[in-house]
């Protein structure tokens, strides 16, 4: 018991320093832990290690793609939904297929069936691994869909590993393996989905940050346990519960809820991250051990994985390729439809406008309710800005190198490859190929995805960038000054402040904090502001709040 006390105070600290010392050293932290935990394998105390795949795949994923899904933009995840879509089923299906045949032809005896399993595990972007891309001056637009692909993929490479594990066994059916998957996905939504409105329900009544916060670190399980019970994906349902988590949570949560849990959030990623990581490196010694006492070639498996790790980046590259045509021609056709969308929106400031704009959309109604109204007008301005996003971050191939290179592999496929039945052929070099797919994967791809967009990416103009987040921070402010002067500020007393007159003052100053943050959030959710700026704006009025509502408990 003591040993392993010792052996968790020391993997915490090498975590710390490795968040600490990586980018000072000019090396992303996870390459460090790798080869922190690589060297470690060859300590006596560590040569027998086996992590059980079930801790990373139903224990450490569910709460990382969790978290990673609550702070990511909803209205970037959006607007890149199709592509992300694409990415997450289309190319790891087609990866999976072709990397099946390559494996059925370089590893003797395992068949088309085992190599599509294999292919399965090998192909999903890591969600973890890609957390490399950020530290990087990557396109925004790069970033979502790196983010989402990696937090949907999984669902698609598990179902097909499975499916290829039962074709081993009995007659495979397209059909049923399509209907396995819809089922997987769709049980899933529906599960997440409810996790993430009880979350919500149960959290806006506690007041207490920290008893909340304990509360937030079981809703990644409560959605994933009953989606796998059902037979579908709960990393998906772990994402649905943290998208929706994500949308609601600054409406129905208290600044000092949402603060705690950030905080303790950023802590639980760090460390589970930096975990995985290192029992990836810890893993190695036992993994080769295995393959040599099955004497099986160490050599050929490393070749056969340097190999497909070659056959995945040609892949997602012929794939990305012309997806990004698809995109740009998508952005071209909507900046054909904007001078047309500002004409409706403007017709929209009038009732009779109102009434000619909606008989335009939807001929079937005369007289359209309120709420379609307030339906339509969103939907005009939500479309206005989606087009003005696609202007300001185009994709061009520079964004196609980043989207291909960044496209690493991690525990994911480690821990699927250790889940392999044991009467598996060749259980053991299948496991040792996907695992140094998973290594090669992140020395070679994370550790050069740095220089390689310093080098591509042309030089940018500090002044101009400024200009430009000025000018949103201008629009910002324009927005929180119209919100404050919809609340009527109360009279000036006289004669000085009293108690009475302090409380109306607080009152007041909370009313108005309240009405911006409502209008931030509509502009959110319409997406007319820069996500990372208008995440700074609720920041700070959720800085301001809690301020103000602790000096009135300190005068009370």
């Amino acid at each position: 018991m003591t040993e392993l006390l010792l052996i968790a105070v020391a993997a915490l600290a090498v975590i710390a320093g490795a968040a600490v010392v990586g980018p000072r050293l000019g090396i992303a932290a996870p390459l460090v832990l790798v080869a922190i935990g690589v060297g470690a394998s060859f300590l006596p105390f560590f040569a027998e290690t086996h992590i059980e795949p079930e801790w990373i795949l139903e224990g450490v994923l569910p709460p990382l793609l969790y978290s990673s899904a609550v702070s990511m933009p909803a209205m970037n995840f959006r607007r890149e939904f199709g592509a992300i879509s694409g990415l997450s089923v289309l190319l790891v299906v087609a990866s999976s297929l072709l990397l099946g045949l390559f494996f059925m032809m370089v590893v003797p005896g395992i068949g088309f069936a085992w190599g599509v399993a294999l292919g399965a595990i090998v192909s999903p972007t890591d969600a973890v691994a890609t957390s490399i891309i950020k530290q990087t001056s990557v396109s925004k637009r790069v970033v979502a869909l790196l983010d989402g692909e990696s937090l949907l993929n999984d669902a698609t490479a598990l179902v097909i590993l499975r499916t290829a594990i039962v074709a081993t066994a009995a007659t495979f059916s397209v059909w049923e393996a399509a209907g396995t998957f819809a089922w997987s996905v769709a049980v899933a939504v529906l599960v997440g989905g409810l996790a993430g409105w009880l979350n919500l329900v149960i959290r806006k009544r506690v007041t207490d940050p920290t008893v909340n916060t304990v509360i937030s670190f079981t809703v990644p399980f409560v959605a994933a346990v009953p989606a796998e019970m059902l037979g579908a994906s709960g990393l998906v349902a772990a994402v649905v519960a943290g998208l929706v988590t994500g949308i609601r949570a600054p409406r129905d949560l208290s600044p000092q809820n949402r603060l705690s849990d950030s905080q303790n959030w950023r802590t639980v990623e760090l460390v589970l991250e930096g975990a995985v990581f290192l029992t990836m490196g810890v893993q190695i010694k036992a993994i080769v051990t295995s393959v040599e006492q099955d004497h099986a070639g160490v050599g050929t498996a490393v070749l056969a994985a340097a190999g497909a790790l070659a056959l995945t980046v040609l892949v997602r590259a012929a794939y990305v390729g012309p997806l990004l045509g698809v995109l740009v021609w998508r952005a071209g056709h909507g900046l054909k439809m904007q001078e047309h969308l500002q004409a409706m929106q403007a017709r929209m400031s009038t009732p009779e406008g109102q009434q000619e704009t909606f008989a335009e959309m939807n001929r079937r109604k005369k007289e359209p309710s309120e709420r379609e109204l307030t339906w339509l007008a969103r939907r005009i301005t939500q479309g206005l800005a989606t087009i003005e996003y696609f202007v300001r971050e185009p994709l061009g191939w520079r964004e196609g190198v980043a989207v291909v290179w960044a496209g690493m592999r991690g525990a994911v496929t480690v821990a699927a490859a250790q889940s392999l039945p044991e009467d598996t052929p060749q259980r053991s070099v299948l496991v040792l190929i996907a695992f140094a797919v998973a290594t090669l994967s992140l020395v070679v791809q994370g550790g050069t995805i740095g220089p390689l967009l310093k080098l591509i990416t042309p030089r940018a103009d500090p002044a101009a960038a400024e200009d430009s987040m000025k000018a949103e921070r201008d629009r910002i402010f324009e927005l929180l000054r119209s919100s404050a002067q919809s609340i009527a500020e109360p009279p000036h007393p006289e004669g000085g402040l009293t108690p009475e007159s302090f409380g109306e003052a607080k009152k007041y100053r909370l009313a108005v904090l309240e009405a911006q943050r409502a209008s931030l959030l509509d502009a959110r959710d319409n997406g007319t502001f820069d996500a990372d700026v208008l995440a700074g704006a609720l920041a700070n009025l959720d800085a301001s709040q809690i301020d103000i509502e602790l000096r009135g408990k300190l005068v009370s």
